[in-house]
């Protein structure tokens, strides 16, 4: 089952209409800062922002004959403006309209995808805090080891998704540069401040150097920012699915009424959610790896690049957009058990405080290589045999050759694991309790 996608702000973005008045808003201020400048007559200059417009279905036309984009739109805006169109694009090669345009688009999208970043965030600490307490099995390599709370889980999520706030907030930044320079990058048609007074009205900055193009290291660190979002977001989306697994119970997506789960089998429901966004997050990081690709071009610049970005701009930023907003809302609303939380917690029999028989060993005298050989003797029984861990220490007459009855018992406490998770929580969340 695949979630409908009903956020379309994010498409709207990548849209025609928006793509072409960003790319008339460029070419017009050019033109008003070279009529600051003297270079074109401020009448001009006044038909062209009176005039100027364009039609899709011209454009489309247009390119049809003439095989060129930039061309086409600007051949469509010739025929709404008339002579003085003459002063558009004076000096400038397409890149410049492209490039500075695309900055906008990708500003604006990151723009999106930060506030979703934001709203998860709050649904993250809203869980943590409900669950602080609510104590599980840790796990590693897939096997029980010691307890942990299920709102420390959630903890580390949040402060990995700060994390990527961070990459994100930078990657904007980076991303957040235009270039008027010309068909090489060396302002020999058009002076530097033209694009200086550009970049400042459409609030970005100009690029210190230049080719044809603004160089796509930027554009790496953009779409690699969001591969390493998707890597967060199918890291919780890959736990989900274990704690729902059969054998584990600990947690689930909501089921919906009249959802259903399997054509063939009706008792099942499937994490189809988690399951989606594990999928998704493949085809993110890929996109990733194209734009990695395209920073090598050549010379000035070559069209390699420019198919590769028509594809993963909007593909990366709609899916980002849309696997925050299903992972928020499946988080927001995820079933907790908690009773099988602790159901599996002692599933074990009390194996999960072995190293606390170990270190008590130790601070009895006993060498570490010993101590750890007769834990693990003892520890091995009781996998084998199904036997409760602290019953077998007690009746061991190694172990208790070091450590009393009273004192094994203290050891089997939950308290001393977790007795921590308020400073964690306190580092984690130091800026908003």
């Amino acid at each position: 089952m695949i979630e409908r996608y009903t956020l379309p702000r994010m498409g709207k973005i990548w849209e025609p209409q928006n793509k072409f008045s960003k790319w008339l808003d460029v070419e017009i201020l050019v033109c008003e800062a070279m009529a600051k400048e003297g270079i074109i007559p401020v009448k001009s200059l006044e038909t062209i922002k009176q005039k100027a417009q364009f039609s899709i279905e011209r454009i489309e036309e247009i390119e049809g004959k003439v095989k060129h984009d930039v061309i086409a739109f600007l051949t469509n805006v010739e025929e709404y403006v008339g002579p003085d169109a003459r002063f558009m694009h004076m000096g400038l090669t397409s890149s410049d309209i492209l490039d500075t345009a695309m900055a906008l688009q990708l500003k604006e999208a990151m723009g999106l995808i930060i506030e979703d970043i934001h709203s998860l965030l709050s649904v993250l600490k809203e869980r943590a805090f409900e669950h602080k307490n609510t104590v599980m099995v840790g796990r590693s390599h897939g096997i029980h080891a010691e307890p942990i709370t299920f709102g420390l889980k959630l903890a580390v999520w949040y402060s990995e998704m700060k994390r990527n706030l961070k990459r994100l907030e930078q990657a904007m930044d980076v991303i957040s540069y235009g270039k008027i320079s010309g068909a090489v990058g060396t302002f020999a048609n058009i002076p530097p401040d033209i694009e200086s007074y550009v970049c400042a009205k459409l609030g970005l900055k100009p690029a210190e150097a230049s080719t044809q193009i603004i160089q796509r290291d930027r554009y790496a660190q953009y779409f690699t920012a969001l591969a390493i979002l998707a890597g967060s977001i199918e890291k919780m989306a890959v736990e989900i699915r274990h704690l729902q697994r059969t054998e584990v119970g600990e947690a689930e997506e909501v089921f919906t009424p009249g959802q259903k789960g399997s054509s063939a089998m009706p008792h099942k429901k499937n994490p189809v959610g988690s399951e989606n966004l594990s999928g998704l997050s493949r085809l993110i990081r890929s996109y990733s790896l194209a734009a990695l690709e395209n920073m090598a071009l050549w010379h000035e610049r070559d069209i390699s690049h420019s198919s590769v970005e028509r594809v993963i701009a909007p593909d990366s930023t709609i899916l980002i957009d849309y696997m925050l907003n299903r992972l928020t809302r499946m988080i927001k609303n995820m079933i907790v058990y908690k009773d099988a939380m602790l159901g599996n917690l002692e599933r074990t029999k009390g194996l999960i405080f072995s190293q606390q028989i170990l270190l008590a060993l130790v601070n009895k005298g006993c060498s570490r290589q010993l101590a750890y050989s007769l834990t693990q003797k003892v520890s091995m029984q009781a996998w084998k045999d199904k036997q409760d861990f602290k019953a077998l220490l007690l009746k061991d007459h190694d172990i208790n050759e070091y450590l009393k009855g009273d004192e094994i018992e203290q050891i089997f406490s939950l308290s001393y694991h977790l007795k921590y998770v308020e400073e964690i929580f306190g580092r984690v969340f130091k800026d908003e309790i």
